[in-house]
């Protein structure tokens, strides 16, 4: 075997099994729900509609189909097994280290650098974040295409292939259909003109730059229709709130400050990685010290750069590399609230990687002495890595020792004590939660979503009056969120004002027709008032909107199953939709096999209710979930021959009890 090769495999072989504790690891609730764990368009796997919606849909604030299509086979092949979904990542990113070996000894020739910038783009604990994080598929997928762009794009050059051009910009087109972050590459490719592939040796630099920048056209004209859509899909209103932070609450002049500081953040946590977190808050007050040593910085880096342009020209290449990357993630356009991340350095990082390993070869070729301690110090940091990558690993292990960790090293972190709160609410731990809430709540006044699962929490706690001024000010902070106004209207139910509830209600449905749960709360509403009718009608509006929407269905099923009315009764229809939501729902949600077991009980079928409760009652068990009393009730009912009855009216409603 040639030594390229060998340096290639053991890559792959020590990357997949420094990584491999991931696939012990669960789904987070930060935006794995959004993407694989809680997303039933996902789950459904591949298919001609799956496809269409992935193409079309602008969910999770991004338009990145090929992300959506790479979930959606993980579901097609391995169901809802996180270690599957977190091996898949790790396989991306034992690929991704040996590509970049391949790609820097195709360009440059140098071995050694080449195996010691892959190995530390590999194993570096910053990266961490990008291969564990299910939901960061699109980070090593798109590096994926990335990579293989530069491999095609450096052998259009060398060996004069047209045909290695346009398979590049293919490659580039999948990439940004895995994540648009990679719209600053074709600018890596006029680099990479630059040096080591040399176009602009002995011709006028202009001239010669201008045509190698026409030449990428291709490219930048994708870059722009990427940058468009991405555009539309941030600005793009979920319950009629978009995701880009505002002027307001982050200024123009904050962000600009804290650009070099971000910058500076990414490079010291590259040479030096410690207290890594899942999320780093924005600073109430960026010190003037701090950003002027940043700008600093900054500018040394970029003076050194440019003067040994001629000398050593991979610093050029490398310190641009690093600074235009971060160019779409740097905080100009602020998305989510975050000061940096440690995932928007997975590709950027290997600019600054390249300027150390090349400057180590050149030291070398000029004290050749020093080979031996060299060697012995890269095995070291390496080996350094590793140890702070295995260190790093646990703390992905579950949602909460991912936010307990993020709290530990951050400070005034309300995002990480809203998610901790968030599973502690999870694992049945109120009190808890509570604390947590409120924490956040204190942390972030100004975020409407905060404000609103606290009042959730307190309706849980059944305190709905302190539940409703939370929602209020989540209404005030965000007017147009019909989400917020169908919350308030659940906790003035809850709170027996039922005209006030139908009011916030109609408020909500007009700012968003779409939503279907207001129609749901609606029904229910209607149902307290015996005003059952409507209720059903409420429902089937509310199906028409979502009938893909198993909790939607399974809500609608259990009240025409179980209504003690008999004139609002279906068993037919509460069947079929209680069928459809377990088809959708995988077939392995409790409450949908508990519907499943009222509306055969309805329908006189009492052999397969007995069955459909028992085996809501082995999954709860499976699950360690409680609150298991009402289904074991229902079970005896049905041993007996005896549908499940429930008065759906307010007690002071007249029938109501």
């Amino acid at each position: 075997m040639s030594r390229p090769r060998l340096i290639a495999l053991l890559l792959a072989l020590i990357t997949l099994a420094a990584f491999l504790p991931a696939t012990q690891y669960a789904f987070i609730n930060y935006d794995d729900n959004d993407y694989v764990s809680a997303n039933p368009d996902v789950q459904r796997g591949l298919s001609w509609a799956g496809v269409k919606w992935a193409f079309t849909t602008l969910h999770a604030e991004n338009w990145h189909p090929l992300t959506w299509l790479s979930h959606m086979t993980d579901c097609e092949l391995f169901g809802l097994n996180p270690g599957a979904h977190h091996f898949v990542n790790v396989m991306f990113h034992a690929a991704n280290a040996v590509l970049l070996f391949v790609v820097l000894l195709r360009l440059t020739g140098a071995q050694w650098p080449a195996a010691f910038v892959a190995a530390l783009f590999a194993w570096h604990p910053l990266h961490v974040e990008s291969v564990v994080w299910i939901a960061e598929r699109k980070d090593v997928l798109s590096t994926f295409f990335a990579l293989l762009t530069l491999l095609c794009y450096a052998r259009f050059v060398q060996a004069k292939c047209r045909r290695s051009f346009w398979l590049a910009v293919l490659f580039f087109a999948l990439g940004l259909l895995a994540k648009p972050m990679l719209v600053t590459l074709p600018f890596v490719l006029v680099l990479l003109d630059f040096w080591p592939l040399q176009r602009l040796a002995g011709l006028p630099p202009a001239r010669t730059l201008a045509r190698l920048v026409a030449e990428k056209w291709p490219f930048f004209l994708l870059t722009a229709a990427s940058c468009a859509l991405t555009f539309l899909a941030q600005s793009h209103k979920v319950n009629n709130v978009a995701a880009v932070v505002s002027l307001e609450f982050v200024p123009l002049h904050y962000r600009l400050q804290n650009v070099p500081l971000a910058y500076a953040t990414y490079l010291l946590k590259l040479a030096w990685p410690t207290q890594l977190a899942v999320f780093y808050p924005l600073a109430n007050v960026l010190p003037a010290a701090r950003v002027a040593t940043a700008v600093a910085l900054l500018l040394l880096g970029s003076g050194l750069a440019w003067r040994t342009r001629h000398s050593r020209p991979y610093f050029l290449l490398g310190w641009l590399w690093f600074l235009g990357m971060l160019v779409p993630v740097i905080g100009l356009v602020q998305v989510g609230g975050a000061a940096w991340a440690d995932r928007y350095s997975y590709l950027p990082g290997v600019g600054i990687f390249l300027i150390a390993a090349f400057a180590a070869r050149d030291l070398l070729a000029r004290f050749p002495a020093l080979n031996k301690p060299a060697a012995a110090a890269a095995v070291v940091i390496l080996a350094a890595c590793l140890v702070a990558t295995e260190k790093q690993l646990p703390v992905w292990r579950n949602s909460e020792t991912l936010f307990r960790h993020a709290l530990a090293v951050t400070a005034d972190n309300d995002v990480s004590r809203n998610n901790l709160a968030v599973t502690l609410q999870e694992q049945g731990n109120l009190p808890a939660a509570l604390v947590e809430f409120q924490a956040a709540a204190r942390l972030a006044p100004e975020r409407s979503h905060v404000h609103g699962n606290l009042a959730g929490i307190l309706g849980k706690l059944e305190r709905h009056a302190e539940a409703l001024a939370e929602y209020r000010e989540a209404v005030r902070l965000a007017p147009s969120d019909a989400k917020m106004h169908t919350s308030v209207g659940i906790e003035l139910a809850a709170l027996e004002r039922y005209d006030e509830a139908l009011a916030a209600f109609a408020t909500a449905k007009k700012l968003d027709p779409k939503y279907a749960w207001t129609s749901v709360e609606t029904a229910r509403v209607y149902f307290k008032l015996g005003r059952d009718a409507e209720a059903v009608a409420e429902l089937r509006a509310a199906l028409r909107l979502a009938p893909e929407d198993y909790q939607i269905l399974t809500e609608a099923a259990h009240d025409l199953a179980a209504n003690e009315n008999a004139a609002a009764r279906d068993g037919q229809a509460a069947m079929v939709l209680a069928a459809k939501a377990n088809i959708l729902s995988g077939g392995n949600q409790p409450i949908v096999f508990d519907v499943i077991g009222m509306a055969c009980a309805e329908l006189g079928d009492f052999t397969n209710a007995q069955a459909a409760a028992q085996s809501a009652l082995d999954i709860t068990a499976a699950l360690k979930m409680t609150g298991t009393e009402s289904i074991r009730q229902r079970l005896e009912l049905y041993q007996r021959h005896q549908p499940w009855r429930e008065s759906l009216r307010a007690t002071n409603q007249p029938g109501g009890k």
